[in-house]
């Protein structure tokens, strides 16, 4: 899968052995040996034209965040630069020739230096009935293929409102496009919930995946936190002091609107993960006395037994997404918080971290094959820091470091981003990163905000 081509990539790239239950530090190169792309800004007219900037900017955003692609400079284009097909011309038919100036109207312009693209992206935008219509091809540069029609990879029409958040809607469907061709998952749709206390209290909030359109789930005014999210896009949960003690609220995610379940009489009710058919979960409770145990239900608190029973804080349990029958959590059963794999019946129980400072925070990739977690060893020993670990081998790579205090790392849909939260001052904000740890920019700058979780597009 291209997860797994991506971390196999950043550990090979890492110059260090791959021994079980040891981390893994150094320098992951960027996007070494990605095809190269290469997107003139479009222009617009009438009502499109002061709308053109957002949308350039928008898809240049997108497609240099992509471990999928590179993005060569614009500095480096033709003067000429094409709007739409008729602009084109195919490439050179004789190999080799070179008996013209290159000017950026034959494709094959796009391939020589400096561009040396692999791929054009190029079209316009219009007004068209108070709507924005932008115009958007894509092309292979290979100076073999013959004709335009061969060498066009799409052709789409992407219609928004005349507006600026139409021109950023638009620039995004333009880009996952383009990443498609690669293999890319469309995040277009999804969301990431978190917490955040900018109204003087820790509430729920929710963003769009690209930070916009940021806005409170919840106005309980008192301790919201450890949200999570049904894998069909619909729910989520977390725990509040909203009725005094920490119980788990249930929320439609569109409505706000609270959701039927039944807390069990307990000192705290907290870390819920859904099953991947979003109708069953397991979450950490008191309920049986002593430390927090995982417990299983179904999606509104009936059916409930338990799971553990060591005598440890067993928290933060994540069901693998792919598998269904299989989870990883955060157990005191050996002393420090270390990340375990065990069965959904409690079975099976085996130690994935090393056993040495604090491990926390786990969050399985889409292909059920990784986890993300924070780590406290590695390089920069004693500070919270994301790692990714290949759960089959135990081997880690450290994704971030000496970038202050990193936790909560969550996987995004296309399994090629992931979520987390970083303190790099007094207030903790929401990052996004690429899968191999570059790319990395911030999504929030208000309050404080915690403990991101990526919501699917709704099912």
């Amino acid at each position: 899968m291209r997860l797994t081509l991506i971390l196999s990539t950043a550990l090979a790239l890492s110059g260090f052995a791959c021994l079980s239950g040891q981390q893994i530090s150094g320098t992951i190169e960027n996007k070494a040996g990605k095809p190269i792309i290469a997107v003139p800004d479009f222009r617009g007219g009438g009502g499109a034209a002061a709308l053109m900037a957002t949308f350039n900017q928008t898809v240049a955003g997108d497609l240099q965040s992509s471990p999928l692609v590179n993005l060569t400079p614009k500095t480096q284009y033709p003067l000429q630069i094409p709007q739409q097909p008729s602009d084109l011309i195919a490439g050179v038919s004789q190999p080799g020739a070179r008996a013209y100036t290159p000017d950026g109207r034959r494709l094959t312009d796009w391939s020589l230096p400096p561009v040396s693209a692999n791929f054009l992206g190029l079209g316009y935008g219009a007004e068209d009935r108070g709507q924005l219509v932008v115009f958007g091809w894509f092309y292979s540069v290979a100076p073999t293929i013959p004709t335009l029609q061969q060498a066009q990879a799409f052709g789409k029409i992407y219609t928004a409102t005349l507006d600026q958040n139409g021109a950023v809607d638009a620039g995004h469907r333009y880009a996952a496009d383009i990443l498609a061709q690669f293999g890319g998952a469309s995040l277009v749709g999804t969301r990431i919930v978190f917490v955040s206390d900018r109204t003087g209290s820790k509430e729920i909030w929710v963003m769009n995946w690209d930070g916009t359109d940021q806005h409170a789930l919840t106005h309980y005014g008192t301790i919201s936190t450890f949200p999570s999210a049904s894998p069909d896009g619909r729910i989520v949960a977390f725990t509040s002091y909203a009725g005094g003690n920490p119980n788990l609220y249930f929320i439609s995610i569109d409505t706000g609107r609270k959701l039927p379940f039944y807390n069990q009489r307990a000192s705290m009710n907290a870390f819920v993960t859904f099953s991947p058919d979003s109708k069953r979960v397991i979450f950490s409770s008191t309920a049986g006395g002593g430390p927090p145990q995982l417990y299983m239900a179904n999606v509104n608190g009936s059916g409930l037994h338990r799971i553990t029973s060591s005598g440890s804080i067993e928290v933060e349990a994540k069901i693998n997404p792919k598998t269904g029958v299989d989870l990883v959590n955060v157990s005191g059963r050996t002393g420090m918080p270390q990340i375990y794999h065990m069965n959904l019946d409690g079975a099976d129980v085996q130690r994935l971290s090393a056993g040495t400072g604090e491990a926390t925070n786990p969050s399985w990739s889409p292909d059920g094959g990784h986890i993300a977690f924070a780590w406290t060893k590695g390089f920069e020993p004693g500070n919270y820091n994301i790692f990714v670990m290949d759960v089959a081998s135990q081997q880690t790579i450290q994704l971030t470091a000496n970038e202050g205090r990193n936790e909560n790392p969550n996987w995004a849909p296309d399994g090629a981003h992931i979520v987390f939260a970083s303190k790099r001052g007094r207030q903790s904000q929401i990052w996004v990163m690429n899968a191999d740890g570059t790319g990395k920019h911030p999504l929030t700058e208000s309050g404080s905000n915690e403990k991101p979780v990526w919501v699917n597009a709704e099912k």
